[in-house]
């Protein structure tokens, strides 16, 4: 007879323990952190002096990650490395494998931890890079990288592959590009108040964050060329106050989120007010139901057995319309997006209300082209007009209203 009171009581405590997870989920505004130790195994990354990037980065990583384990309760640590070992057998697959595992385990945060070197002993400081293109087209900062860094960068000589990415940074500002910006912030801002020395945010082509599909930053903690910040590195109180920056980093990210939702929900609330008190609604609920009854009841057992009989051939005509595909045409492409937009929008500046929307298929199905030319010389010529405004336009092909390879 005891036994269903204490079934009842593990069960309780099980459901608040569950509930208590939940909130805590919902409080830090993400459930899944995944954080990147850069470089490992056969790719060290930079060394200096008998130091390894890829030693440093890892200890800073599983710090990183119990903090976040105990000070965030609710919110999963991945890791896409916890020894000493590489991803891929080149440098290009083995950060694409660091991709696959944030992409593949539901992240909604990327954080990629990196260590700079310069021939300069001077050089020194933190620094935090986004996805994204400077205006002086900046590939790597020349102070900070050694050449052996430069194939964690996309190449853009290829025409077709730097209209793309560009076409991709464009659509951050509509994905979630803004709260990668924010998680920067947090960053450096986190290690001004530690004392370190800021060298900013700087945007990077960098194809790690290209492949994620989540905001992310990759921060460089600090120069082994420097000997004092190597010193500093390599030291266990070093890495503890490195690890405690970008922990406290996160939970200022957090509550950059749940402020902004909280923001987006109350705009939704004080929408759906607005909207309420139309009588109509009541209207149209109070007169459905008596009309749409008699007419269905009446009408539908005497009439439609007709009607199949009489429209059976007509599907055999459709098929012989099949031929008027709309005819290939080309146009100048200069935004993609994650959900429509206005073609009224600011947003495209000067060819406001001049765009045309376009659908196709991927993770940003709404295209916006400038014009539509019967050949791709055409829309290249105008496409040369358009960079003026747009610099990453380019040329696709179209039928009617989709994008067509």
């Amino acid at each position: 007879m005891r036994t269903r009171p204490l079934l009842l009581l593990l069960f309780a405590a099980a459901t608040v323990f569950t509930n208590v997870a939940a909130a805590g989920n919902i409080a830090h505004g993400f459930e899944v952190v995944v954080i990147d130790a850069g470089h490992g195994g056969k790719f060290p990354g930079a060394h200096y002096g008998g130091l390894y990037e890829k030693d440093l980065t890892l200890k800073v990583a599983l710090k990183l990650g119990k903090l976040i384990e105990e000070g965030m309760p609710g919110v999963k640590v991945v890791y896409t490395r916890k020894t000493d070992k590489a991803l891929g057998q080149d440098l290009a697959s083995d950060l694409q494998a660091r991709a696959d595992i944030a992409n593949k385990a539901g992240g909604d945060l990327f954080i990629s931890i990196h260590v700079n070197a310069a021939r300069a002993t001077a050089a020194r400081g933190v620094e935090t890079l986004i996805m994204g293109e400077s205006p002086k087209e900046q590939r790597y900062n020349e102070n900070a990288l050694y050449e052996s860094n430069r194939e964690d960068l996309i190449d853009m000589s290829d025409e077709r592959t730097a209209a793309i990415v560009r076409a991709y940074i464009q659509n951050l500002q509509f994905t979630y590009g803004e709260y990668s910006m924010a998680m920067a912030r947090c960053i450096q801002n986190n290690y001004l108040k530690a004392g370190r020395h800021s060298r900013g945010i700087k945007p990077q082509l960098l194809r790690v964050l290209y492949a994620t599909d989540m905001p992310g930053v990759l921060t460089e903690i600090g120069f082994m060329s420097n000997p004092q910040e190597a010193a500093y590195m390599k030291s266990e109180k070093g890495q503890n106050e490195i690890a405690r920056s970008l922990y406290q980093a996160v939970r200022d990210y957090s509550a950059y989120v749940v402020g902004t939702r909280m923001a987006e929900e109350e705009q939704v609330n004080a929408l759906a007010k607005t909207v309420a008190p139309e009588p109509e609604p009541a209207k149209t609920v109070a007169e459905k139901p008596k009309e749409k009854p008699a007419k269905t009841v009446a009408e539908k057992p005497k009439t439609e057995p007709a009607k199949t009989v009489t429209e059976k051939p007509k599907p055999a005509e459709k098929p012989a319309q099949k031929p008027a595909v709309p005819p290939l045409r080309y146009t100048v492409q200069v935004m993609a997006s994650a959900s429509p937009v206005p073609v009224s929008s600011a947003q495209f500046r000067s060819y406001k209300g001049k765009v045309k929307q376009f659908t196709s298929e991927g993770r940003f199905p709404y295209k916006y082209g400038v014009g539509e030319y019967e050949t791709r010389d055409a829309a290249q010529r105008k496409a040369a007009e358009v960079r003026k405004v747009f610099p990453g336009a380019f040329v696709v092909s179209c039928r009617g209203t989709q994008i067509v390879k």
